[in-house]
C-alpha cells in the first residue's frame, strides 16, 4: 500500500519521481497512493509513450482523468491537453495515444450511485468569477464532493479555511502556497477532513482541486 492513511497530509512534487514499468509495453506510471500494484485505490501519473496502448480494462469504481499533455484516446474519441473524463463505475475501454501524453489519473474512487460520465474541454470552457479575485471552472459535484479548476491571479490570498471531507490538489500551472509550504507546478497534495490552511500565490496559478471526498472518521 502508498500513502493511504488518510488522516495524514501528503504531500509529492510528480515531476521528481521515477517511471515504473506498467503491464503494457510503452505505458509508464507515476503512483501517488494505492492499495495494490494493479487494482483497487489508485491516484497516479501515468505516461503513454507515442503509439502506446493499454489492454482493455474494467472500472469497478470509475476512474477520473485529467490530460496534462499530448492527446488521450480511447473508444469514445481524442482528448487533447486540458481535458477532464469521468467514467462511471463498471465502465470499460482501452485507452491509448498516437503522439504520447501525460495523465492524472484516479481509480476505483466513486460512489457506486455516481454514474455520470464526462468530457469536458477546458480550454473551451469559459471561466466563473469566484471569491475575491478567484476564477472557478466546475467539473463534477455530486452530493458532498466537488471538483473544479481554480485560477489565481498574481498575488491573490484566500481566506482560511477547513477542508470537510479533505481536499486533494495538484498544481497545474505557477506556483501554490501557504503557511505550510511552496508548491511547483506538478506537485500533488492530499490534506484529510477539517485540516486547514491559509492559502495564497504570487505568479498566476492554476490548480485541479477536489473536496469532501475523503472518509471521515467515526
Amino acid at each position: 500500500m502508498l500513502n493511504l492513511d488518510f488522516s495524514r497530509r501528503v504531500v509529492i512534487n510528480t515531476l521528481r519521481e521515477g517511471w515504473i514499468s506498467s503491464p503494457s509495453a510503452g505505458v509508464f506510471r507515476r503512483p501517488l497512493a494505492r492499495s495494490e500494484e494493479h487494482g483497487g485505490h489508485i491516484t497516479s501519473i501515468v505516461k503513454y509513450e507515442k503509439e502506446a496502448s493499454f489492454t482493455p480494462h474494467v472500472h469497478p469504481m470509475g476512474e477520473e482523468i485529467w490530460v496534462l499533455d499530448g492527446v488521450f484516446s480511447d473508444e469514445t474519441g481524442d482528448y487533447g491537453k486540458g481535458t477532464y473524463i469521468r467514467n462511471p463505475p463498471g465502465s470499460h475501454h482501452t485507452p491509448f495515444s498516437e503522439p504520447g501524453c501525460t495523465i492524472f489519473v484516479k481509480l476505483n474512487q466513486f460512489s457506486e450511485r455516481d454514474h455520470e460520465q464526462l468530457r469536458i474541454d477546458t480550454l473551451a470552457t469559459d471561466w466563473r468569477p469566484g471569491i475575491g479575485g478567484l476564477q472557478v471552472m466546475p467539473l463534477h459535484d455530486y452530493e458532498d464532493q466537488h471538483t473544479a479548476l481554480v485560477k489565481w491571479p498574481a498575488h491573490e490570498r484566500f481566506q482560511p479555511h477547513r477542508h470537510f471531507g479533505g481536499e486533494e490538489i495538484l498544481v497545474l500551472s505557477g506556483e501554490f502556497r501557504d503557511e505550510h509550504g511552496v508548491y511547483p507546478s506538478g506537485t500533488w497534495m492530499r490534506s484529510p477532513h477539517m485540516s486547514e490552511h491559509y492559502p495564497f500565490v504570487d505568479e498566476e496559478t492554476i490548480i485541479l482541486v477536489k473536496t469532501g471526498h475523503l472518509p471521515i472518521p467515526s
